[in-house]
């Protein structure tokens, strides 16, 4: 555990000390407090939940592209200037360098949507929505921050640079995004694979409403394991390369 804790420690401060981490940052503040300005305060009259439902809609558009962003160095820079390597020789399992990479990136894109939450809490003293809605949804954002970064954790694993990484990681979750298409224009039992299998449609929406659903919960656990388990094999393979 130790060993897991230092990898953590050293990665999380690398966003502090990078401008990377403070980009990534304030393009998702940005972005995110100009859709809500447009979404709450444009257009007519619209209901308090019609413009949470909303916030968390794009806001899970900025987390995913910001997952993207805070993963595709974790393993590629290093394979890149041959440090991960220096990993092969001490006594510690890719597993936990994968996990705890993961954590660190995890924590940040945390403290990232911790910060959007004065934009709901607007919502909350001048509308009608209730607490429960505002803790669902952001339960979902980070249930889909977490299955998006093992997402780009796995692409990064594969990549020797941090563009290839990205490019791969944005492919992979934009094929998982594309799985509700599939599941509109095939009929059942297909259908019903497809959208179980697809990212956000499905999983995310009753989030979004305020509901939380095991299913749903266990569907972006599964995802998250499944990818940093792939993440932890590529990583031991190129062990005995």
């Amino acid at each position: 555990m130790k060993r897991f804790w230092i990898i953590f420690v050293r990665e999380l401060g690398a966003y502090f000390r990078s401008a990377m981490g403070y980009v990534v940052m304030a393009a998702v503040l940005l972005v995110d407090g100009l859709l809500f300005n447009v979404y709450a305060l444009g257009g007519g009259a619209k209901y308090s939940a019609d413009v949470l439902r909303d916030f968390f809609y794009f806001s899970s558009g900025t987390t995913m592209i910001a997952s993207i962003f805070l993963t595709m160095r974790l393993l590629a820079e290093e394979r890149q200037a041959g440090t991960l390597s220096l990993y092969y020789g001490a006594p510690v399992r890719e597993g936990t360098v994968v996990a705890a990479k993961f954590l660190s990136a995890f924590v940040f894109l945390c403290l990232i949507t911790l910060l959007t939450v004065y934009m709901p809490l607007l919502i909350f003293v001048h509308g009608k929505v209730t607490a429960g809605h505002i803790a669902a949804g952001y339960l979902g954002l980070l249930c889909l921050g977490a299955a998006s970064l093992s997402v780009g954790m796995f692409g990064s694993s594969l990549a020797r640079s941090q563009v290839v990484a990205a490019v791969v990681s944005s492919a992979l979750l934009v094929s998982m995004l594309l799985f509700w298409l599939l599941a509109n224009i095939t009929d059942p039992p297909l259908s019903s694979v497809f959208g179980y299998l697809a990212l956000h449609n499905k999983h995310f929406l009753p989030f979004m409403k305020g509901v939380v659903n095991t299913m749903d919960l266990v569907y972006y656990l599964s995802v998250t394991y499944f990818f940093l388990l792939l993440s932890a094999r590529v990583v031991e393979a190129r062990r005995w390369r």
